[in-house]
């Protein structure tokens, strides 16, 4: 399968974020063409080879053979909320079209009083019948998690779930059974050796897959089937081009109980394509065909920085030799 992408005609590119998130302020990362249309490689700097070959894995998936059937035409999605003031935070909401928001929580150590604000001047902006959930990307250990989702529970006026609030499946298990918030298990699953394990220790309610960091679209849809849990689909950052593998593996899935976490490109100061994957009234239409890269926009953001290039075309030099 990778031997018919185009690994010579790839394109590495940098788009500035509006806000930093995920400790990141500029998002970078490759489009690389083949016979199905283009894919994104977009492993975040910081991951090794060995990961960094299933972001790359779902890049090849999407510009050789492309994806799997669908059973859904649209899909419901969740607006954001960044680390930021309640007054922004219900600004993002109020015009987001959703019904559903996520909010990012202990995004530093005395986070705990603006978390609070911010998940209240979320559910304001909702009102009682909207859904709140937060992130903690796993920076909590379990008494401190323990306290503050019920914390943050309480301010939320109820919560639909806490993502990823500790590291280790273990200590998921230990909150699960502490509190009466649902968990969902995002990074246990894309970043462990044994993603069904998970469900095995009952350490969540909910799994989050990102097709993009597991290998693929028809990679995730096994991990779904094995795991045995209600799941929803979140982005890994990705341009248009690489957010289309999301929304089809959201709109394959047999079921889908909760909004998906793909209106990603809110995040970005722009797009490589000219009609962005973006939702209306709170849904996104699926794509038919993976997204082609406007010429204009891709010079536009092409990497300016001759090292940061170098660096990423290296690093696929390398990674495809760990591809089957």
């Amino acid at each position: 399968m990778s031997e018919s992408a185009d690994f010579g005609a790839s394109v590495v590119y940098a788009i500035p974020m509006r806000t930093r998130f995920r400790g990141i302020t500029v998002r970078e990362g490759m489009l690389i063409p083949g016979p199905a249309g283009w894919g994104e490689f977009c492993a975040f700097p910081e991951y090794d080879d060995r990961e960094a070959a299933a972001w790359l894995a779902t890049a090849v998936e999407q510009a050789t053979v492309g994806w799997p059937a669908t059973v859904r035409a649209r899909v419901p999605v969740n607006c954001i909320v960044p680390a930021v003031g309640p007054e922004r935070a219900r600004e993002i909401v109020a015009g987001s079209g959703c019904r559903t928001a996520k909010v990012k929580v202990a995004d530093h150590p005395d986070s705990l009083g603006e978390d609070l604000e911010r998940v209240a001047a979320v559910r304001e902006a909702l009102g009682p019948d909207g859904a709140v959930r937060v992130d903690a990307n796993a920076v909590w250990d379990v008494d401190t998690a323990v306290e503050r989702i019920k914390l943050i529970d309480r301010a939320a006026g109820g919560l639909e779930y806490v993502e990823q609030p500790c590291r280790t499946v273990e200590e998921l298990a230990a909150v699960r059974r502490r509190v009466d918030v649902r968990i969902a298990a995002d990074e246990s699953i894309r970043r462990a050796e044994d993603p069904m394990r998970v469900a095995v220790a009952g350490a969540a309610d909910v799994a989050v897959l990102k097709c993009t960091p597991l290998g693929g679209v028809r990679r995730a849809l096994a991990v779904a089937e094995a795991a045995g849990l209600p799941c929803i689909v979140s982005s890994a950052l990705e341009t248009s081009v690489g957010l289309a593998a999301q929304i089809r593996l959201a709109a394959s899935l047999p079921e889908l109980e909760f909004a998906c976490g793909l209106d990603t490109l809110s995040l970005f100061t722009g797009d490589l394509v000219t009609e962005s994957l973006r939702p209306v009234d709170g849904f996104l239409a699926v794509p038919q065909s993976a997204p082609e890269p406007d010429p204009e926009l891709l010079e536009r953001y092409r990497h300016p920085d001759a090292e940061r290039v170098r660096w990423w075309r290296e690093r696929l030099d390398r990674v495809r030799k760990l591809l089957p």
